[in-house]
């Protein structure tokens, strides 16, 4: 399988999700928040009852209009194939992604992916969605090793793709991996030095916010 083209956030907004679809992502991840009552797309956190959104060194009004995850869904008009990047810990996010999708008859593939597992496998009971469980740390790799060993020795089955940091692979790992799941993921991808190594090493899925990645991933594969 050739490597798949994965635009980092850029269905947190309208304006990249159209710049997205013009280079030819195969896949447009947004990250899904549950923020009273509404699923939101965005990056930035909220800080509990103070009046902004943060992350790190960015700060910006809560007041700011913020896209929901229907609205995004509604103004596709390509079947662009979304992953849903779960955030928090609670598994309501998930059911309610799985409302969500299930109230618009949505029948696009959808990859829902998160830190939380069991989150990602609530919005998974649909039929159409394909479950990616995410590591950024070792113990978080750990456990997923874990989960993919029990799944070998039951009747689970195994999520369609795993998504790793960068820096948590090795060729031993991700051959691993690929034995047991159809598609592994790594962040971030933007630059050709980091594109060579982590495909070398065996990652079918370059999750990337730069434009040329995403071009040259494509360019590769023709």
């Amino acid at each position: 399988m050739s490597p798949l083209a994965i635009a980092h956030r850029a269905g947190n907004s309208l304006a990249g999700l159209h710049e997205a679809n013009l280079l030819g992502a195969d896949v447009i991840e947004c990250d899904v928040h549950a923020h009273r009552g509404r699923l939101e797309v965005r990056h930035l956190k909220t800080a509990g009852p103070l009046p902004f959104l943060w992350d790190r060194w960015e700060l910006a009004s809560a007041a700011a209009p913020r896209l929901g995850l229907a609205e995004l869904l509604d103004a596709d008009r390509r079947g662009t194939t979304f992953m849903l990047d779960l955030k928090g810990r609670s598994v309501s996010t998930g059911l309610a992604v799985a409302g969500l999708l299930h109230e618009r008859a949505h029948q696009h593939p959808v990859l829902a992916c998160g830190r939380f597992w069991p989150a990602v496998e609530a919005v998974a009971r649909l039929p159409y969605v394909r479950p990616v469980l995410s590591a950024r740390n070792r113990a978080e790799r750990a456990a997923l090793l874990r989960w993919i060993d029990r799944a070998d020795r039951s009747d689970r089955p195994a999520p369609y793709g795993v998504s790793l940091h960068r820096s948590l692979l090795d060729a031993n790992l991700v051959g691993r991996l690929r034995g047991a799941v159809e598609v592994v993921m790594t962040w971030p991808i933007d630059d050709l030095e980091w594109l060579d190594r982590v495909v070398g090493l065996g990652a079918n899925g370059v999750i990337t916010n730069e434009p040329e990645i995403l071009r040259e991933v494509r360019r590769r594969r023709a």
